[in-house]
């Protein structure tokens, strides 16, 4: 019995219930939205959303934040474009490759000023977030890379359809089978739970918390370098505003996903779920008709009722070392 109703409690759980009763009401509406085709295209949508909030998720997990991720996808994606454009007879591959080794320095950079100089994440990726929109600007001179000037093969590549789905939500898909080998199996993931959980205790069992971060910054970073490349192929445009204010939709997903800001909780499959909800919200409301301002409010709402349940989720009682006991009984004793 204790088993089901932990089960029952998980978060994870919580979030599959409300998914489903979500699309049941839009199916209420708009029985097309729940059509398997309709469903297959929103997990595209989503694909993004979902490989970047896997990286924000270990970032989160270890009591840290990435607010530079869009930033780091926009001048990974702006820098890639530029380079397919004026080199077409490069391989895709060597270009996805450069775009997440591209991300990787610039996460790399975050978790080094973080680690290094012990400076608190949310003010370094605040400043690394302006930084790289700038580099963006400086890269491109403020021009934009148009669909004309990429090659068939690089704009191809996340559209071509492998067993029904196109390689994009593939990439989602095989991103979420290696974070959770990842968190699961290896040493560095366990690290992340372990520093996030308790960084006192990590150091005593031998971990290096600011190793850990960075490890975690490092990941973020090559995910977000990835999505660069996907974001501007499947949009076959680059320019300096890419995916503007896409950070928030990312933490958005990790907070609904049941990822504690205060560090050592979550699971990506939360982060993953936490996702999927928020990209069916963004696409069944303008469907149903509900206007962009009510869909910000709704949002809005989601993540600060995700935020009050976490925090009641994570309150637990102290244990209660010494009581307070009655001097007049102890006199009489």
């Amino acid at each position: 019995m204790s088993e089901i109703r932990t089960l029952l409690k998980a978060r994870e759980t919580l979030l599959g219930a409300a998914i489903a009763l979500l699309l049941l009401a839009i199916a209420a509406r708009a029985p097309a939205f729940v059509a398997p085709a309709n469903l297959a295209a929103v997990f595209t949508d989503t694909s993004i959303l979902i490989v970047l909030a896997i990286g924000q998720a270990a970032v989160i997990l270890t009591r840290s934040i990435d607010l530079s991720v869009a930033a780091n996808l926009a001048l990974s994606g702006m820098a890639v474009a530029m380079l397919n454009a004026a080199h077409p007879e490069l391989p895709v591959i060597v270009l996805v490759v450069a775009a997440m080794g591209i991300g990787l320095a610039l996460g790399a950079f975050n978790g080094l000023l973080v680690w290094r100089l012990g400076l608190p994440s949310i003010v370094v990726t605040l400043g690394t977030l302006t930084i790289y929109r700038g580099l963006a600007f400086v890269l491109s001179g403020g021009a934009w890379v148009n669909s004309f000037q990429l090659s068939p093969a690089f704009l191809a590549l996340p559209r071509t359809v492998i067993l029904g789905l196109p390689v994009l939500a593939w990439t989602a898909i095989v991103a979420v089978v290696l974070a959770l080998l990842f968190f699961r199996y290896a040493a560095p993931g366990r690290a992340i739970y372990a520093v996030g959980g308790n960084p006192t205790a990590a150091v005593y069992a031998g971990l290096d918390p600011g190793r850990t971060m960075f490890l975690a910054f490092s990941l973020s970073g090559t995910l977000a370098g990835l999505c660069g490349y996907l974001w501007v192929s499947r949009f076959a445009v680059a320019y300096v505003d890419v995916a503007s204010g896409f950070e928030l939709d990312v933490i958005a997903a990790c907070v609904i996903g049941g990822i504690s800001i205060a560090g050592g909780i979550g699971s990506v499959a939360g982060a993953v779920m936490g996702a999927l909800f928020l990209g069916i919200i963004k696409n069944a409301l303008p469907l149903v008709g509900i206007s962009p301002f009510w869909q910000m409010a709704i949002s809005g709402a989601v993540i600060v009722a995700a935020v009050a349940l976490n925090v009641r989720a994570e309150r637990r009682p102290g244990r209660v070392i010494l009581r307070r006991v009655d001097r007049r009984a102890t006199l009489e004793a």
